[in-house]
């Protein structure tokens, strides 16, 4: 018979992580941890097995994973390639280490419609909801990640979560001190170091901390056949720290320090095309454009006219050293749970995140540009310092993002009576995220001074003479979100019905400055000249378009640009999340659910030529599924159904060249998920995931061009109906464990006509574990000491992975990463 976790247990159990001793609240915030815990039944605790499938009660689609599972996988991982063998989840990786960026697809959502989240902090861009795989924790203080697919949770911090949300938290530290390190070593000249100290338990009020720190480098991977080494490479940094503190009957605390720093080259995406001939060209010469030039040399400035890429072996504009993208980023959370009496809890959850990073980029600059110029009579700059300008100069243009971000979850949770509780929640969540592009200045060995160019406080800038400094972009966005939500939870029927109310109410605000002239999305032109109005226009706020003379960055003086403005813009709704299990008995049990979300526009869904709104994207989610959970077979199967209303697309308006965000109409998700685990013996497991996804778009898009583009009853991109995964570990003695695995995706198509599609594919990895500890003579060692061998992409599989998708051409795809081997020394004591 199971045992009802009594409220005391609750309270000094349920720390501010959501790690709670039962093991059945996986959740991302405080409050939703303490609110799941409360009406949760079990008797076994936490069950999983081998990690890499956990039961859960929650009336929803959830599924994750746990650090033994994560610890099996490449040591330095990025964690979003460790989920990947979850059902409706396919992640992209850009190589075969994780430091080099991915991106990832759930239920047919792309990842700036997934909300990614840290211990409750959101990790996804303010202004873009892009996700980085790259900054992500290291995966060896990560306790547990779950995957709430196509729901929310009912305070999650997020304006954009149609697809559903990826939570992960952090590990506590222990009651005792502790050592973990690690030293690897793998292909493209991998080295990785890493380690942890736990403190334990110290100071008169017993306080518990860890720290830690990792180290990585690495060169890029070859693409299949290219003709010439991939230059480069990439560089990690990061440094973490918590300190947990408990206050008795009164509540429990933590304080969490991420702070991470990556200096990586982009790796040269290519065409279906492109791939197919195997690093050739059509007439069967080698390629050289799938690699980026690795030399560069620019001519030392002199008297007369020079050209900085005029020559075989001088700087082209793909140099690689121009296609950087470096990131420093970091964040402090904190943790807390009070008691307010036997009945009501308090949590309150305080975080501050900082990003700094770009995208790289060069552009030739003619010396007497007017757009150097400004409103000013000088003839022209000299930018390489030679005393004329005749010049035509390479100057490090890139797209800086710079986000100082503040937010907070709270709830106030009163339990009631013993299978029941309510409570209100408010989340709080601002962001100051200023995108600029200062231009800065590259030495003659083609490397920019400064890999944030002339950014404020980074690198020396490009003074123009009216005062100003030369720019590509300069934009000032805020945007501010403030949401209450309420939920009530409650067990009847002998406990055998859980039943879940609850609502969200998102309010959001963009407040939007454009300093300079807006071409389109991307393109804008930031000078102090007088543009020249064109009779007829309108840019969306009474006044008309602009030209000005033809230029570096506006070789067509036809180009129209939109004058700089700042407008605000409102989205708000209410948004339920409902939810009900039922137990036939102690393991078998099935759900249903019914969630909404919403998506607001993106900053660049709103910096157009032409001022416009394409109003949010939403979501309605059905959910009908099966569990059955014991110690030694576990199976769950979902079917589903997700309305997606208002799809934001870039569209294309022939009249003026110009293409802006538009809702485009509806799209329909309905799918299958399945995933077994099966444990008959301690020695052995096995776990498989299949998913079907059958994705349709339900309009046509109008396009000036095309007129109508064919696109109902079309699939959208990037998904792939059929996936799976599968993984086998064997334990044959004490000392050796083995493990494979294998993840299959299935076609893509590449563009909303579904006229080009990219080949399925399948990646099977191998590792091997030797515990040290366990061998004759060496059992002085650690309990946790051991050496592993990871093999990514065992059988050397080609393909295209990340997709650049394109609304009804041509896609550009990532060259997927080869075969690699890491091996690596652990040592826990």
């Amino acid at each position: 018979m199971k045992l009802k976790l009594s409220r005391a247990l609750c309270a000094t159990t349920a720390l501010a992580t959501g790690l709670l001793v039962s093991g059945q609240a996986f959740a991302q915030s405080t409050g939703t941890a303490l609110v799941e815990e409360l009406v949760v039944t079990g008797s076994t605790g936490p069950r999983n097995l081998d990690g890499a499938i956990m039961a859960i009660e929650e009336p929803k689609s959830r599924v994750g994973i746990t650090a033994e599972f994560i610890s099996r996988q490449a040591p330095g991982q990025s964690i979003l390639d460790s989920i990947n063998l979850l059902p409706s989840v396919n992640f992209t990786n850009n190589d075969a280490y994780g430091s080099a960026g991915g991106d990832f697809v759930i239920r047919g959502f792309d990842s700036q419609r997934v909300a990614v989240v840290q211990d409750g902090v959101p990790l996804n861009d303010s202004g873009n909801y892009a996700v980085f795989p790259n900054q992500q924790l290291e995966p060896d203080l990560i306790e547990r990640v779950t995957v709430n697919l196509g729901t929310t949770d009912v305070d999650s911090p997020t304006a954009a979560a149609a697809g559903g949300t990826v939570n992960y938290v952090t590990k506590r530290a222990t009651q005792d001190f502790g050592v973990r390190a690690e030293v690897g070593v793998g292909s493209e000249d991998m080295q990785r170091y890493y380690a942890t100290i736990n403190s334990g338990a110290v100071g008169p009020f017993g306080t518990r901390m860890w720290i830690s720190g990792m180290y990585q480098k690495y060169d890029h991977f070859r693409p299949h056949n290219s003709p010439i080494p991939a230059p480069g490479g990439i560089e990690k940094k990061q440094f973490n720290a918590r300190i947990d503190q408990d206050f008795g009957d009164i509540g429990q605390a933590s304080l969490i320090f991420n702070y991470n720093e990556n200096r990586n080259n982009f790796i040269n995406r290519i065409s279906l095309a492109t791939f197919q001939r195997q690093g050739l060209t059509a007439a069967g010469a080698p390629d050289t454009s799938i690699v980026a030039p690795s030399v560069c040399s620019r001519p030392t400035p002199g008297a007369g006219a020079q050209v900085d890429n005029s020559g075989a072996t001088l700087c082209p504009s793909n140099f690689f050293e121009y296609s950087i993208n470096p990131s420093n980023t970091g964040n402090i959370r904190g943790l807390s749970s009070w008691k307010l009496s036997d009945d009501i809890t308090l949590t309150f959850d305080p975080s501050f995140q900082y990003v700094l990073a770009n995208g790289g980029g060069a552009q030739i600059f003619a010396e007497n540009d007017p757009q150097l110029r400004g409103n000013s009579t000088a003839a022209g700059v000299d930018l390489n310092g030679d005393g004329d300008i005749l010049d035509r100069v390479y100057l490090y243009r890139p797209n800086t993002t710079n986000t100082r971000r503040y937010g907070l979850t709270t709830s106030l949770i009163w339990k009631f009576a013993d299978n029941q509780s309510v409570r209100l929640a408010y989340t709080y969540d601002r962001a100051k995220h200023r995108q600029t592009g200062d231009v800065g200045f590259i030495g003659q060995d083609g490397v920019p001074e400064n890999v944030f160019g002339g950014k404020d406080g980074e690198g020396r800038q490009v003074t123009l003479p009216d005062g100003t400094n030369l720019r590509r972009r300069d934009r000032l966005s805020v945007a501010m979100l403030n949401q209450v939500a309420a939920e009530w939870r409650g067990r009847f029927m002998e406990e055998k019905l859980l039943l879940n109310v609850g609502v969200r109410a998102p309010f959001f605000k963009r407040d939007l400055n454009n300093y300079c002239f807006q071409q389109n999305t991307f393109n804008a032109y930031c000078t102090t000249q007088v543009g020249t109005p064109v009779p007829g226009t309108n840019d969306g706020t009474g006044r008309p378009l602009v030209t000005f003379p033809a230029a570096t960055l506006n070789s067509n003086a036809a180009l129209r640009y939109g004058n700089p403005r700042s407008f605000t813009r409102k989205y708000d709704d209410v948004l339920p999340n409902l939810g009900a299990s039922y137990e036939f008995t102690d393991d078998l049990s099935v759900y249903v659910s019914y969630a909404e979300t919403l998506s607001v526009p993106r900053t660049d869904d709103l910096y157009d030529q032409i001022l416009v709104d394409p109003g949010p994207e939403r979501s309605k989610t059905y959910d009908l599924g099966v569990r059955y959970q014991t110690p030694q077979l576990m199976i769950a199967g979902a079917i589903y159904l997700t309305d997606f209303s208002n799809r934001i697309e870039r569209v294309l308006d022939e009249p003026s060249g110009v293409a802006f965000s538009q809702n485009v109409g509806d799209v329909r998700n309905k799918g299958l998920d399945l995933q077994l685990g099966w444990k008959p013996v301690e020695e052995f497991s096995f776990y498989a995931s299949y998913s079907f996804i059958d994705s349709e778009i339900l309009d046509n898009i109008p396009n000036a061009v095309a007129g109508i583009l064919p696109t109902k009853g079309k699939s959208v991109y990037e998904t792939p109906k059929h996936q799976g995964g599968a993984r086998v570990q064997y334990e044959p003695t004490e000392w050796l464990s083995l493990g494979a695995q294998a993840k299959w995706v299935g076609d893509r198509w590449t563009n909303l006509v579904n006229t080009e599609k990219f080949r399925g594919y399948e990646l099977v990895d191998f590792d091997a574990r030797f515990k040290l500890s366990e061998i004759p003579g060496l059992d002085a060692m650690g309990n946790n000491t051991y050496i592993q061998f990871n093999v990514r992409n065992a059988f050397n599989k080609r393909y295209l992975g990340d997709i650049t998708p394109n609304l009804t051409g041509t896609a550009l795809g990532q060259p997927g990463y080869r075969r690699s081997f890491i091996a690596t020394l652990h040592a826990s004591f």
